[in-house]
């Protein structure tokens, strides 16, 4: 009786293939409902969600002195000396848009997904569809745009705006596909290893190789096997 030889290449991709298949996660990027744009300053987000940031230089009072800083709130300065009054209110506002629904690979992104694993973070857009109005009033300034005529000497009153954008990182084990919607992976409460539970439970040996899972160890026994009685 004879038997088929298996080449060691093709094990090895036929292993790859199935812990893939056995694995499988997001393949393609997150991809938004709509382009995210700042309607006031045209910057358009480059992924799930836009947040314009807003400071204004105001005086701050710090014991027994005053001190410029910088805020996203208006400082109460009604009892602050004349010349240390700030502006009565912000003239632009904080804003946020974020894509009411997101697909990845077709398939919708369970919304606990955005909440929970999506990160805002900074990033200089273009302000190539600047407004004429704001573009007399707005200069590049860092990764955002400035008020001051001069950025090193800015004065009370001044603002600073920049945006950022909100993204997910890789996916890969943190989220599945369960009833056609991408989830997060349920997190289970782990049990103390001294637990009587764990103690009682017989303790398998560990096992060295730690790149396969269980349908890799099922193809090369398979393989081995077939060797033995070639």
């Amino acid at each position: 009786m004879t038997h088929t030889r298996w080449p060691w290449w093709l094990l090895l991709a036929t292993a790859a293939t199935l812990s893939a298949h056995a694995q499988q996660g997001p393949v393609g990027a997150p991809q938004p409902d709509r382009t995210l744009r700042d309607p006031e300053f045209g910057v358009i987000a480059r992924h799930l969600g836009l947040e314009r940031l807003v400071d204004m230089l105001q005086w701050q009072q710090q014991g027994g002195r005053y001190v410029a800083i910088w805020s996203p709130v208006v400082i109460d300065s009604t009892r602050f000396p004349p010349a240390y009054r700030n502006p009565g209110a912000m003239p632009l506002a904080r804003r946020r848009w974020v894509a009411a629904s997101v697909t990845i690979d077709g398939a919708p992104v369970d919304p606990e997904v955005l909440r929970t694993l999506g990160e805002w973070r900074d990033f200089r857009p273009s302000f190539s569809a600047l407004p004429g109005n704001l573009a007399a009033t707005f200069q590049p300034e860092g990764i955002g745009l400035g008020s001051a005529d001069n950025p090193l000497q800015p004065r009370i009153g001044d603002l600073r705006i920049h945006w950022r954008d909100l993204v997910l990182p890789p996916l890969d084990g943190l989220v599945t596909l369960r009833d056609g919607r991408w989830r997060l992976v349920p997190k289970t409460d782990p049990v103390p290893m001294d637990s009587p539970a764990i103690a009682a439970q017989p303790q398998p040996e560990a096992f060295p190789w730690r790149w396969g899972g269980g349908l890799v160890l099922l193809v090369l026994a398979v393989a081995a096997y077939r060797w033995r009685r070639r």
